[in-house]
């Protein structure tokens, strides 16, 4: 089901939110030149990405409602599922490497496509931050790589269903759990150019080819976020897609079907339903004669009308047949 239909304004405002996501984290790699030049630039990428990706996600919303591609229920489930994820964020956050939400991300674009799930991603996180006070420079990257997440879980395979859709949700999210601590890591690896990390081969360095660096993030990010906090967060959600995802996708499913997302309400009809009357009337004579105390016989002319009304019975001649008199 693909609740938010795609088309190409809304598809280049995605693309734009995006790239300006990675480039906040990117940047510093292509710019920087000395260890200071290197934290503010990476200060400056994160706010610009904040400031790009959040216009851009509401014109992705606003394009498909002047576009026809999402309709007012659609529009108006997006808010319930977005507001769902952001009370239920708190109670991870993060910590620890918990994160309670990235199932029903999984979820959300699974079950309504990837145009939903893009814009569930970003808004859910951006109503999230605004909840819990976590606005920030690293706001940019997580509302784009949560929209990824969900818009990628919207683009597998159509026709698993069952306990192997939910094998493969669960693969998907162990994945999506260590590329999203990867990318997370990029907003801020830039700033601690000069520091110890530098010594021990894990740190940035300004000027240096973007592929010694790419070697250095690599093993930074094992070091301190693979081992420990993603995969703390690619156990959880694959816990909670084993655990929860069969009947959450059920009743995702039955709730997008009974609100036919993308057809119009079906006009109201009159008060009273018409019954379709046959063209035909169907005219029956009949001639009875009786005979008279005085030995005259006596016609009786019997007029018998039927008008078919679908279900209802034809009336015969005999059954209106006259009093003879």
């Amino acid at each position: 089901m693909n609740a938010l239909r795609l088309h190409p304004a809304s598809i280049a405002t995605m693309v734009v939110a995006s790239l300006a996501a990675l480039a906040s984290g990117l940047v510093p790699w292509f710019t920087a030149a000395t260890d200071q030049a290197a934290q503010q630039t990476a200060q400056t990428g994160a706010l610009i990405g904040v400031i790009v990706i959040i216009p851009a996600l509401m014109v992705t919303v606003l394009a498909q409602l002047t576009e026809g591609g999402i309709d007012a229920k659609t529009l108006a489930f997006l808010g319930l599922l977005s507001a769902l994820i952001a009370a239920i964020r708190p109670l991870g956050a993060g910590v620890g490497g918990v994160e309670t939400v990235f199932f029903l991300l999984i979820l959300g674009g699974r079950a309504f496509g990837a145009g939903f799930g893009f814009a569930l991603g970003g808004i859910s996180l951006l109503a999230s931050a605004l909840l819990t006070g976590g606005v920030g420079p690293w706001l940019g990257l997580q509302m784009a790589c949560s929209a990824w997440i969900a818009a990628g879980a919207g683009l597998l395979p159509k026709r698993l269903r069952g306990r192997a859709e939910v094998a493969l949700l669960a693969a998907y999210g162990v994945v999506a759990s260590f590329l999203f601590g990867a990318i997370m890591n990029l907003w801020f690896w830039p700033m601690l150019a000069g520091s110890g990390t530098v010594a021990s081969g894990l740190g940035f360095v300004p000027g240096d080819s973007p592929g010694a660096n790419l070697r250095r993030f690599l093993g930074f990010t094992l070091v301190t976020s693979t081992a420990s906090w993603d995969a703390v967060r690619a156990v959880t959600c694959a816990a909670c897609l084993v655990a929860f995802g069969a009947p959450i996708l059920r009743l995702l499913r039955r709730a997008g079907a009974r609100a036919a997302f993308g057809t119009a309400a079906p006009a109201a009809g009159p008060a009273y339903s018409s019954v379709p009357v046959s063209a035909a009337v169907p005219v029956s004579v009949a001639v009875s004669s009786s005979p008279s105390a005085g030995g005259d016989t006596s016609v009786g002319l019997g007029v018998g009308v039927g008008v078919d009304l679908g279900r209802s019975r034809r009336i015969s001649a005999a059954e209106r047949q006259p009093s003879t008199g």
